[in-house]
């Protein structure tokens, strides 16, 4: 190949070669924007090497032979541009879906192709000769088809990129903003350099300056790099900061209406589909007149939102800063925004558990001093009795006298030990319930005829109104145990000659409430208030009978275990009104 070098050839050597160099530079400095920036100076320095000689060749064939290798350049310099802003403005996912990607790749492979195979259709050129009427030979070229559809591919990609880094420029703060402006006014150049050849306005004659142009650009940045710090402070790199933040992010203006934000934030805001930009802050968090006011009065600090997202109740500490620019005013407002609804659960969880641990410790207490007093006590006093009739110290008689003493209290013992075993049962961990459809007509019966001693003794009636056949679904021993101690509250409370009414009614609700019902001397409110809570509530029964003051609350653990519930009406000197619900189906 012979080569006569000019000015024009010589300058665009020249200029390829640093840009080689600049770009092996550029690329070692890491970050995908970077390394996209330094490919897109690699398809410039091969676009102005290749030009360079193209126009220091004075034969045909070698021109047509340099302009296929300066193809290479010319067709990945666009989308190499493109992948730069792509990357630059945080927008790299888009190319990364398969078919983004052909697309993308398809215009440049197929003009590269119609080029290299121009002779055969020329469907790229149309005509291709050699001018000898400038200061030296050169290349004077009639366009094609194709060479206008890759033009308009070349001027969609150089606009793409332009339009994504001008939205990033309204939206970046002002050290953004001018390496933004470089960028722009960078990538104008060889557009406007590329559209005056197209049209024919060529003030150099047949001399493309286009890659002038690109060269130019590549400069141009180049001076954003150290004069702006362009790759050093990268607008992508704080709003990815920002988008990681779990915590949530608004920028408001004068006017408390929200121009900037974080993707965090949206967890918080119920926006019903509604853009947040503009949006007042009043709408995007109802109901929060302390927090508005601070807002409204520039009253920077730190407060607590209680927010229900999705049926889920939020909290939210919320911390205002207010920015002043020029000292005069306040213009801006920063509202972050720190989820503390996990802490604040895990605080209210540890209370719960604390109180539900202080009140087992106080249960416990009180059961070992059941244990110790009352549960002792008769079975002391039995033995005592045990062994003086062994010893014949006391006579046939007196003890048959102390007789009804000493079944009351073995009563008492049993019914105690009883409802302590229950319970006992009831809170060992994994205890379950067994639940299965039974017979209540009969586990009434059954429950009356083992109180008809007791009644019968205190002549008490016990009548029942339930039908043959009502089933219920629950666990039998738990109600069985239920019904127990109602009835024999029932008796315990009742004078001489009273009557018990037990009935059974189905609800609507699928459950069937059962009802005990006496003429008693009924329960004072201040026992009322504290009946199925935790507390040690003993009163004597009409006949002195002693309670354990633990059974109505193993009934209302019981019935709760299975679905139901308990509940009571009663008013003082004419009786009580025990209610359970027990479910009757699955």
């Amino acid at each position: 190949m012979e080569f006569n070098y000019n000015a024009y050839a010589i300058f665009l050597l020249i200029c390829g070669a640093v840009l080689l160099i600049l770009a092996s530079y550029i690329f070692k400095r890491g970050g995908n924007a970077v390394k996209w920036f330094s490919y897109m100076m690699i398809s410039n320095a091969i676009w102005s090497i290749t030009y360079g000689f193209e126009l220091a060749s004075s034969s045909l064939w070698q021109i047509k032979f340099l302009i296929n290798i300066e193809y290479i350049g010319i067709a990945s310099l666009p989308l190499n541009w493109f992948l730069f802003c792509l990357h630059f403005c945080g927008k790299e996912c888009w190319y990364k879906k398969p078919f983004n990607l052909i697309l993308l790749l398809i215009m440049p492979i197929a003009a590269i192709v119609l080029v290299w195979t121009n002779d055969m259709h020329h469907l790229y050129y149309e005509n291709i000769q050699l001018a000898t009427d400038g200061p030296f030979p050169m290349a004077d070229i009639t366009f094609g088809l194709f060479y206008k559809i890759f033009t308009i591919y070349f001027y969609l990609l150089l606009a793409c990129g332009c339009y994504l880094i001008f939205v990033k420029f309204r939206i970046s703060d002002p050290i953004y903003k001018k390496q933004n402006y470089s960028i722009i006014i960078a990538a104008l150049l060889p557009w406007l350099a590329n559209i005056a050849h197209v049209l024919g306005i060529r003030p150099l004659g047949y001399l493309d300056i286009t890659p002038f142009a690109f060269i130019l650009t590549s400069f141009l940045i180049l001076i954003g790099i150290y004069r702006f710090k362009l790759f050093d402070i990268i607008p992508i790199a704080r709003e990815k900061v920002l988008e990681l933040m779990r915590d949530g992010f608004l920028l408001l203006d004068q006017q408390n209406r929200v121009i900037d934000y974080n993707e965090s934030i949206k967890k918080y805001i119920n926006a019903n589909g509604e853009k947040l930009i503009g949006l007042p802050i009043e709408e995007a968090f109802p109901n929060q007149p302390e927090f508005f006011k601070k807002i409204k009065e520039h009253e920077q600090g730190k407060i607590e939102l209680n927010l229900i997202i999705n049926d889920e109740k939020l909290y939210l500490e919320t911390e205002i800063l207010f920015l002043n620019d020029n000292k005069l005013n306040n213009d801006f407002a920063i509202i972050k925004l720190q989820d503390l609804t996990s802490i604040k659960n895990d605080t209210i969880r540890t209370k719960e558990q604390a109180k539900e641990l202080e009140k087992l410790n106080q249960l416990k207490d009180r059961i070992f001093s059941i244990i110790a007093h009352d549960l002792r006590g008769p079975l002391v006093n039995l033995s005592e009795v045990l062994k003086m009739t062994a010893n014949n110290e006391i006579t046939s008689d007196e003890f048959k006298s102390l007789s009804p003493t000493l079944s009351k209290d073995i009563i008492y013992t049993t019914d105690l030990l009883e409802n302590l075993l229950h319970w006992s049962r009831s809170q060992l961990k994994g205890f379950g319930i067994k639940q299965e459809f039974f017979n209540l007509r009969n586990l009434i019966i059954n429950e009356i005829n083992y109180h008809l001693p007791g009644a019968t003794l205190k002549k008490i009636k016990i009548i029942h109104d339930v039908f043959p056949g009502e089933m219920v679904y629950a666990d039998i021993l738990m109600v069985q145990i239920v019904m127990r101690n109602i009835i024999n509250n029932a008796i315990k409370f009742c004078y001489q000659d009273c009557e018990i009414h037990i009935t059974a009614a189905y609800q609507k609700s699928g459950m069937m409430l059962v009802c005990v019902k006496d003429n008693g001397i009924g329960i004072a409110k201040n026992i009322l208030d504290k009946l199925f809570k935790a507390e040690n509530i003993t009163t004597r029964g009409t006949s002195n009978e002693k309670g354990t003051g633990l059974g109505l609350m193993v009934c209302k653990d019981f019935m709760n275990r299975n679905g139901g519930d308990i509940t009571v009406t009663t008013e003082e000197g004419k009786g009580s009104k025990f209610c359970i619900t027990i479910p009757t189906m699955k």
